[in-house]
């Protein structure tokens, strides 16, 4: 990760620049990279950082001044409000006592959490994340950066397990895995950004509504049935 920050701020790139990882980069090696590339850190704290993520509950539990922000969201199926709330009087986290093994990030200055309630069709869904930045992030802000964070989840990863069963794959010798990998990620791209197809399976609607984008599934099952699709989606001429 380290190298991969190195490449991203060439020329400055990062400066400014608000970078979020998971919980895999909550330490403070990958945290004083990022600032000493002049960019500020966004990062989830999970039950892998357990006294860091117990202080951060018991922070939110004790605050009398939090700045709050909700938002609600509605689509595919389910209705979702989700409440941000940042705290910024970290002081705390930079005192001087420690214990061996203590997880201290530098210049830590908000603490983020944020509470979601889906209500789908069959049943409701609750769940609480925590998050550490750099920044002084008001609540809005914080929503914006954890809901971009989880942007790149949903738009990426979920497609490659999902759609090309990415997860499902058995190859582990050699480069096999990592050469895959980009061949997906190639994939993806190519078949997010073709055009429309001119015919696609009829569906029965009860109504008259508006076009709707074709899914990269549906894109990816289309392209292997009409060959001068697939020339469409690999960027040649259609015969």
């Amino acid at each position: 990760m380290p190298v991969l920050l190195d490449r991203l701020s060439e020329g400055g790139s990062l400066k400014g620049a608000l970078v979020s990882i998971d919980a895999i980069a909550t330490n403070a090696r990958i945290a004083q990279a990022i600032v000493d590339k002049g960019a500020d850190y966004l990062l989830a704290v999970k039950a892998n950082q357990p006294t860091l993520r117990a202080e951060i509950e018991s922070a939110f539990s004790a605050a009398t001044r939090i700045d709050t922000c909700v938002d609600f969201d509605k689509g595919h199926g389910r209705i979702e409000q989700r409440s941000v709330s940042v705290i910024t009087e970290v002081d705390w986290l930079n005192g001087e006592r420690r214990f061996p093994g203590e997880l201290r990030l530098p210049n830590a200055a908000t603490i983020i959490r944020v509470k979601s309630q889906a209500e789908l069709s069959d049943r409701g869904r609750f769940e609480t994340r925590y998050y550490i930045s750099s920044a002084l992030l008001p609540a809005k802000r914080a929503g914006e950066a954890v809901r971009g964070h989880w942007g790149i989840e949903n738009q990426l990863h979920w497609v490659l397990d999902v759609v090309f069963a990415e997860d499902q794959s058995r190859l582990r010798k050699g480069h096999g895995a990592r050469n895959m990998a980009v061949v997906r990620h190639f994939a993806v791209n190519m078949i997010r950004t073709a055009p429309e197809p001119e015919s696609k399976p009829m569906k029965p609607q009860r109504k008259a509504t508006k076009p709707t984008r074709t899914s990269i599934k549906l894109r990816r099952k289309i392209a292997s049935w009409q060959e001068d699709y697939l020339a469409i989606a690999l960027g040649a001429s259609a015969r």
